[in-house]
Order: structure tokens, then sequence, then C-alpha cells
């Protein structure tokens, strides 16, 4: 499947956080939502990125924008990752893949030479009403915050 498109809708979901809390996409209807999907949680560049992302927390904030990071690692690493990285934003656990697959963002990666299906590094940016306004694919750790902020005229 595809990533979703920029004027797609954006799939509402129901997944944990850190602290098993449910969430929802839906929660957030009135508020801008930047989403970003990464492969896992402590490695080099997944660990980059969230920082990067928590460095830009305040901007973030007073935009009005709720910052969510999706992986389908446990409710248990999330809380360490975020733990030990002080990272302030919420970060939801999908195992299961609802909204990995749902976002399109579940494909085929080469690394190696070697094939496997895996978390592509992407972004959207959703908005007051629940319509994708950007998708960002196969982003850059160390950048991705700034061009979100920068989209958004941050």
């Amino acid at each position: 499947m595809a990533l979703l498109e920029t004027g797609s809708a954006a799939p509402d979901f129901s997944l944990p956080d850190k602290d098993g809390n449910t969430v929802k996409l839906s929660d957030f209807r009135g508020r801008k939502v930047v989403l970003y999907f990464y492969p896992r949680d402590n490695t080099p560049g997944c660990t980059r990125q969230a920082c990067a992302f928590a460095a830009a927390y305040s901007r973030f904030k007073r935009l009005g924008v709720t910052v969510i990071g999706i992986s389908r690692d446990s409710e248990a690493s999330h809380k360490r990752f975020a733990n030990k990285h002080s990272l302030p934003f919420i970060l939801l656990s999908d195992p299961e893949r609802q909204a990995i697959e749902a976002y399109g963002v579940w494909q085929e990666k080469k690394n190696y030479g070697k094939v496997s299906m895996g978390i592509v590094r992407s972004t959207f940016i959703i908005d007051e009403n629940g319509i994708i306004i950007r998708t960002m694919p196969k982003v850059k750790p160390d950048t991705n915050a700034e061009e979100v902020l920068a989209a958004l005229g941050g």
C-alpha cells in the first residue's frame, strides 16, 4: 500500500501510549497534529529524530500543534525511551500495525541488499479537521522536526 496522500482524510486509530492510556487521533480534532512513524526506539536514527522533536517541542506547543510518534515498540519500551531522552510528546505503541498499515508506511525496505518489510520513516501533518495537509515520506531523522516546523510556518 502506498503512503497516504496530501488531501486524504487521516485514518483514526486507537492505540496505547507509554502509560497504557488509549489515545485516538479523533481526540485531537480542532488542533493540528504532527504524526510521525519511526522504526524502533533507542536506535541511532530514531533517537536523533525523537530528540530533535523534543528540542523543538516548545515551538510546536506555541503553534498549538500536538506531536505523536508511532512505532511497533511496546508501551514499556516507549516508557524507557521517553524517560531516557526526556521526550515530552506522545509515543504510541502499534504492534499490530493498525495505524502503520492504515497510513501506508509498512513497506518493503532494502538494507545492504537484504529485502524486508518495515516502517518507512514518514511524517504527516494533519489539520484541525482531520485532513492530511502534508505527507513527508522517507524523512531524515536529523532534519525532520525543522522541516515540519517550516511547513507549519513556525
